[in-house]
């Protein structure tokens, strides 16, 4: 056999700046209609919009991990008369051997308006190696230009370049020729170029009438440059012999070369696999595992969701497949056990999913979710939602209406998913489904920093469709156009308020004579469900019950009257996105609807919350005091208890009912707080009740994340501790006792929890985008799964005993304490 070899070099032994030409631009852009231009100015300063050919230049800077390295860079401008085509070298302040493996080039051509202004004409980024291979790019490329938008360096971008037209095989052999990677056959070289340049012409023709592209050339070196870089490890081998780790990178510099083939298929472990799974093979149906092998198979089925399968449990998972069926926690493992690349292995995994046992709602969720994209198993996940009731439905509809992202027919130009079928559907039967599910997509849609819009724009339209479809369907839609019309007056109302520079008090005054006005049509209106909860119909505004608070963004406080004759106030917020808030209080309120489940009712307070916009939305007002107010007031807790809830023959001067529900509510709140990370917890935003209800308020930080350094993992003040009456009250070891069973009766639940948090991972959540990829693991670290009961319970106790006799929040919360007067 002749011997071939492969000669390269190192991307590290390249100390030459980095390189790129820009040689021109094709394509033109379609002409901006005339009423267009003579309605908006700005329109008209812009040269591409006037003429065919305008002045225009090109950036080139360097990103790499959504940072840029380097300065951008610049070619001349371009007169008109020379046309588009600068055949400029730019030259980048970077070697390639600084080069990381994710470096990339943000390419923008930029187009001048009126004076000094600049506006993008258009930009794409590209991998300055490749993906299959690692090699550095070389030669010619044609790169897409995302028309008006600036290029992103970011790792997800938005402007992602795709070859302009369909490169065949006369052009692939003719840069194989270039590069030397093939013998030159003279004749049949003519000939290719003859034709290439036939279809180039023609490609061009079509460009210039539908796509841009701008070509750019990288340099060409004598041979293909493969990315490598250093690090320094120490082996065991080297560490028997070197007792200090400083004189192991000092003396054993171990190089690490990118192996192209580590981003390939294992071959060795595909044959491995399908030995193992032989479709050939009938016996599987009546394997039955061994007690040995039956604990495996539990501990497996016990994995949380986010935990990885190995190739060992996912041939073990497929093994017993069959005897697996009768087990509904097992269908997620064997879904994530099948090689969907290969065919067979995926029609058989299909078939099998039909003769499973039912599995429980949570399951269908994870099966939803991001990981999963076959549709044959989302159509199952759905078939399984279809069985759920309405209110079953409400709980999750959040997650649901993110987990439209994940379908790849929702997202593309193909026929509709079926979860976007069933959604539709359902919330078109029903009122107050339909009334969330209409504004969870239309917040979605009215998102611009959102990647999903057109989605959300065309699920909302396809809602609409089968909305008018139905007998009732043109009230409720009128209805819907009400509700819109609503938000839209209180936001920009609220709009007009904040940023008006009156006093409170004449703020207040203003608010209450809008109200008030005839004109606005809103102190007595037609029956009206509201937004934020469409089971109450209000029927006009009572504006002398209505105000405006202190913070910052200054929220109004609206009430409304019922259509029973009684009163409904909210807080409608402008300047704010409560998605974040949204998602914690629906987490509160399916905790508290499992906990009541098992009997145990912690007296929670969910109140409604609801983003009607990217940056408005509204939530129910519970009339209460904040803890640091009643502490103002009464010195503490447990008077402001005796003050409302007097009883002499209590042990603490306190109605049983009203300590029992203060306590239990504490319980409550210091469990789901401490699961959900929540932060920035200070005497202002905890709050009490008259009648001993106890919640928290503000969830502008959760998943751990606190503004505040040292903060406790649990927020327990003292002050709640001594309103029970003292660490040794037997209210205080009642609360204890609450808070062990709260914490283990939602340990139970813990997969459905980080279901619905998984389905969130592309939301735009303030505090899940920052690390969407561990939003989950920050989780299901605070449920402790690989603890046994006793061990969580201990655990938990110990937190308790911490956050009491933590010293520096309490010095946190007299600074708070005194900002807060100070801002006052």
């Amino acid at each position: 056999m002749e011997d071939k070899t492969y000669t390269f070099c190192l991307s590290k032994d390249i100390n030459l700046p980095v390189h790129v030409k820009i040689d021109g631009l094709e394509g033109i852009k379609p002409p901006v209609a005339l009423t267009k231009t003579l309605e908006e100015s700005r329109i008209r300063q812009i040269g591409s919009n006037t003429s065919p050919i305008s002045d225009l230049f090109v950036t080139v800077q360097l990103f790499a991990n959504c940072k840029p390295l380097t300065a951008p860079v610049r070619t001349t401008v371009k007169n008109p008369k020379t046309g588009r085509r600068w055949n400029e070298w730019l030259e980048l302040p970077i070697s390639y051997a600084q080069l990381p493996v994710t470096a990339q080039l943000a390419i923008t051509v930029w187009d001048i308006a009126g004076s000094r202004q600049l506006i993008p004409y258009g930009g794409t980024t590209v991998q300055l190696f490749e993906d299959k291979d690692y090699t550095l790019k070389r030669g010619r490329h044609s790169l897409y230009l995302w028309l008006d938008r600036e290029a992103d360096g970011m790792s997800n971008t938005t402007t992602p370049n795709s070859v302009a037209g369909q490169q065949d095989s006369l052009e692939s052999r003719l840069k194989r020729n270039e590069f030397n990677e093939t013998t030159r056959v003279a004749w049949y070289d003519t000939l290719a170029f003859r034709q290439l340049e036939i279809e180039n012409q023609k490609e061009r023709a079509k460009a210039l009438m539908s796509e841009h592209s701008l070509v750019v050339e990288f340099p060409k070196f004598d041979f293909p440059v493969l990315f490598a870089d250093y690090t320094y490890i120490a082996t065991d081998e080297i560490a028997e012999n070197v007792q200090s780790e400083e004189l192991i990178s000092e003396q054993y510099a171990v190089v690490t070369v990118y192996d192209p083939d580590a981003s390939r298929e294992n071959v060795e472990e595909t044959k491995h696999r399908k030995l193992l799974r032989s479709h050939r093979n009938m016996l599987d149906k009546e394997l039955k595992p061994n007690p040995r092998t039956r604990d495996e198979l539990n501990e497996i089925l016990n994995y949380p969701p986010v935990q990885e399968l190995t190739a060992e449990n996912k041939n073990l998972i497929w093994r017993f497949r069959y005897y697996l069926t009768r087990d509904k926690r097992a269908l997620t493992k064997f879904v994530k056990s099948i090689a969907w690349d290969d065919a067979r292995e995926a029609r058989q995994g299909t078939e099998l999913l039909t003769k499973w046992i039912e599995i429980d709602v949570d399951d269908a969720l994870e099966l939803l979710g991001p990981s999963f994209k076959n549709p044959a198993v989302r159509s199952y996940a759905v078939d399984r939602l279809r069985k759920a009731d309405d209110d079953e439905l409400q709980l999750y509809l959040l997650q649901l209406v993110q987990a439209l992202k994940f379908d790849k027919v929702g997202n593309g130009y193909g026929k509709k998913s079926s979860l976007a079928r069933f959604l539709e559907g359902r919330a078109a039967k029903s009122e107050i489904l339909g009334n969330s599910f209409y504004w969870f997509v239309t917040v979605e849609a009215e998102d611009e920093r959102g990647t999903s819009r057109r989605l959300y724009k065309s699920v909302l339209s396809d809602f609409r469709s089968t909305l008018a479809g139905m007998p009732d369907g043109s009230a409720r839609l009128r209805t819907l156009e009400r509700q819109m019309k609503f938000i839209v007056t209180f936001a920009r109302l609220a709009r007009e308020i904040r940023f008006s520079k009156e006093s409170r008090p004449k703020k207040i005054d203003s608010l209450r004579k809008f109200l008030s006005d005839p004109k606005q049509e809103l102190l007595n209106f037609d029956p009206l469900p509201l937004p934020l909860e469409a089971t109450v119909n209000v029927v006009g505004v009572v504006p002398e019950e209505s105000s405006v608070f202190k913070s910052s963004l200054l929220p109004l406080r609206i009430s409304f009257k019922t259509e029973e004759g009684g009163t409904y106030q909210i807080v409608f917020k402008n300047g704010d996105d409560l998605r974040q808030d949204q998602l914690v209080m629906q987490i509160i309120s399916l905790m508290d609807k499992l906990l009541r489940k098992e009997n145990l009712d912690l007296k929670l307070t969910p109140y409604k919350i609801l983003a009607t916009g990217p940056m408005d939305g509204s939530m129910q007002f519970i009339p209460s005091t904040s803890l640091a107010a009643a502490l103002g007031e009464y010195h503490s807790i447990l008077a402001f208890l005796k003050e409302h809830n007097p009883d002499a023959n209590a042990p603490l001067g306190v109605k049983a009912e009203a300590m029992d529900t203060f306590v239990k509510s504490c319980a409550g709140y210091c469990v789901i707080t401490y699961l959900l990370g929540v932060g920035d917890r200070h005497l202002d935003n905890l709050l009490i009740c008259p009648d001993g209800h106890f919640f928290h308020a503000d969830f502008g930080y959760i998943l751990g994340r606190d503004p505040k350094p040292f903060a406790p993992l649990m927020k327990l003040p003292i002050q709640i501790v001594e309103g029970m009456g003292g660490e040794t009250s037997e209210h205080y070891q009642k609360f204890r006792n609450y808070c062990f069973t709260a914490y283990t009766t939602l340990r139970k639940s813990a997969n459905l929890i980080l279901n619905l948090f998984a389905l969130m991972v592309d939301a735009n959540i303030p505090d899940i985008k920052i690390e969407p990829d561990k939003a989950v693991l920050k989780v299901k670290e605070k449920f402790c799964l690989d603890m046994s009961e006793e061990e969580a319970i201990v655990h938990f106790q110990t937190l308790i005993n911490d956050s009491v006799s933590a010293f520096f929040p309490m010095v946190i919360d007299r600074l708070h304490n005194f900002a807060q007067y100070w801002r006052a």
